[in-house]
């Protein structure tokens, strides 16, 4: 009876029509801001390398003669976000960049060190930005996002999908704001997920896919009865002792 109901928990959107079209969420709920603890990569270049030098901080490296060489390089510069939002920048000294994208800091140092350089061309990029993905899914675990746009289905994808046990119309998202922990649920069944301001994922959020009624039944089950056979073995195995020690009294 139970496998009769489960075909319509199982598929996804199941009410999207083969010709219908759907409203996505706002491209403002992917743009990522700046967040305290972010890691950000900055590099500054120009048609003028020795012009913006100054602007990208020098990598160490050690010699096997243990010997400490520094070079100036536009590669791999990277900048802790401190608790206050803000980085330390060379000869820009401290910028606050919380509740910026990459995009609007590489415009503000853009202006700022157009002021000592030529046209120069700013990349910036987030090297931290990560999610969660637990529950009932194939590869359970963080994973890294190389891009800057990442929702909840290509999320769920990249853990191997939900198994058949995971509940698919109450998943749960776990995300930080400002210091204080959101949760919302999503229905994956649903075709209102594509318009949802959650549809998007930040860095950092998690994402919890309960397991379902019958799982849940399964899981208290097989305990159950791991303990009612431990509890029959110990019980067995009690009773044979006393049936031996009683054996021998009687033959002696």
């Amino acid at each position: 009876m139970a496998s009769c109901k489960t075909p319509d928990k199982v598929a996804y959107f199941p009410n999207i029509n083969s010709v219908s079209a759907i409203e996505s969420a706002s491209d403002n709920n992917y743009e990522t801001k700046i967040v305290s603890d972010d890691e950000l990569s900055i590099v500054v270049s120009s048609v003028d390398p020795a012009a913006v030098a100054a602007f990208n901080l020098p990598v160490v490296s050690v010699q096997p003669s243990e010997e400490i060489t520094l070079k100036s390089t536009s590669s791999l510069q990277t900048y802790l976000v401190n608790r206050e939002g803000n980085i330390e920048f060379p000869v820009l000294g401290q910028i606050h960049v919380a509740g910026m994208t990459c995009m609007q800091l590489a415009e503000l140092l853009k202006t700022k060190i157009s002021v000592y350089a030529k046209s120069p061309i700013i990349s910036v990029k987030l090297q931290n930005f990560k999610i969660s993905v637990l529950g009932e899914v194939a590869k359970p675990g963080m994973q890294k996002i190389l891009s800057e746009r990442v929702t909840v289905l290509e999320a769920i994808g990249a853990a191997g999908d939900l198994t058949i046990q995971g509940q698919r119309d109450n998943v749960l998202l776990i995300r930080e704001v400002n210091g204080k922990k959101e949760f919302q649920r999503l229905d994956l069944t649903s075709s209102e997920i594509f318009s949802s301001p959650y549809y998007y994922l930040q860095q950092n959020d998690v994402v919890y896919v309960e397991p379902n009624k019958a799982r849940k039944g399964n899981a208290r089950y097989s305990q159950s009865a791991q303990f009612n056979i431990s509890l029959a073995s110990t019980i067995v195995s009690a009773v044979s002792v006393i049936a031996s020690l009683a054996i021998a009294l009687l033959v002696k």
